[in-house]
């Protein structure tokens, strides 16, 4: 029987895995959609054979419903997810898990006393091929222990409507994710520098940032957010060893030779850089919540990178290094993770 899958919100990245659980993902079928904008949610119900509902409440209490894919817009996330884990079903949730880290410390609270795993929050990068690759040689000891990591994440253009606190919140989260999972070590403070702005950029935005994070073993590292840098979406990270580095490998691109020059094409789209992760990520969710639990990024995860997103904006208001407020990581969360 396939899992029945309600779906609240239903903008890009919303449509993109309802495709993606309509026709790449097995064992899955959208029964729901709700949106905000009503007319959206009916055109796209009535393409998948799905039912269009008024609200993200009617999605969860609705009984054909027998797991909940949240996509709705950033401060409505721990409401649903809230509710979700109420009616006892299991729930994906696109980062971040809620805009507050007292609003996921509620959903931790929620899920313990329901006493089983019902949440993973979309941190996709750990179930893209490369990262899985590197994790796999950090925990392998192959580099020795870890002394630095260096991060960037570059993105052609941004909208108007991108500030620069969503350089932490909206892109740097990412990084964030991964260096917590690279290092198994919490981020314990936060520091941004900021060079010359690029002219290309919007007046209220300050890009590009580099922001430096320091982890409870010690570990520095650093992450450039450029996100204008006009030439492509461009994913980088590399970890320094006492004994080797190793880095992150570019997307697979035939090199071309031609007009006296050799060149190689540059990935210009997220969906198109980790679409594949994505895929693997809604696939693992599709079958744990069949199973009536969930595996991969946690609660706990959501909250540690919400907390450290504080800490990062409040470093990029003050121009001072922040220490990271986090509470004691929960004896429901010390499992093994994807």
């Amino acid at each position: 029987m396939s899992l029945r899958v309600g779906v609240i919100g239903a903008g890009m990245i919303g449509q993109e895995h309802i495709r993606r659980l309509t026709t790449v993902v097995t064992g899955a079928e959208v029964v729901a959609i709700a949106d905000l904008a009503t007319d959206r949610a009916e055109r796209l119900a009535a393409a998948t054979g799905a039912r269009a509902h008024a609200s993200g409440t009617e999605v969860i209490a609705h009984p054909d419903v027998h797991a909940v894919l949240v996509t709705s817009s950033g401060p409505t996330h721990a409401d649903h997810v809230l509710a979700a884990v109420a009616a006892g079903k299991p729930v994906f949730c696109e980062k971040p898990l809620a805009t507050a880290a007292t609003d996921c410390l509620r959903i931790i609270q929620a899920e313990i006393a329901h006493g089983r795993r019902l949440v993973q929050v979309g941190f996709m990068r750990r179930y893209d091929d490369g990262y899985r690759r590197l994790k796999r040689l950090v925990d392998a000891g192959d580099i020795g222990v870890p002394l630095m990591v260096h991060c960037a994440h570059r993105n052609p253009t941004v909208p108007v409507s991108y500030t620069s606190e969503m350089a932490m919140l909206d892109t740097a989260i990412h990084e964030v994710d991964v260096l917590r999972w690279l290092l198994a070590e919490e981020i314990v403070s936060a520091q941004v520098l900021t060079p010359r702005p690029t002219r290309r950029r919007f007046e209220h935005l300050q890009d590009p940032q580099i922001m430096l994070f320091e982890t409870a073993g010690g570990v520095r590292a650093d992450v450039e957010v450029f996100v204008n840098c006009q030439y492509g979406y461009d994913i980088r990270c590399e970890v320094v060893g006492e004994t080797g580095a190793a880095r992150l490998p570019d997307p697979a691109r035939p090199a071309v030779r031609g007009d006296a020059r050799d060149s190689t094409a540059v990935v210009t789209d997220w969906r198109e850089r980790f679409g594949d992760a994505f895929d693997a990520e809604i696939q693992a969710w599709v079958d744990a919540a069949s199973e009536g639990t969930a595996t991969g990024p946690d609660a706990w995860d959501g909250y540690a990178a919400t907390a450290v997103g504080d800490a990062t904006v409040e470093a990029l208001k003050t121009r001072e290094i922040v220490p990271v407020d986090m509470e004691p990581r929960p004896a429901f969360y010390t499992g093994a993770q994807q």
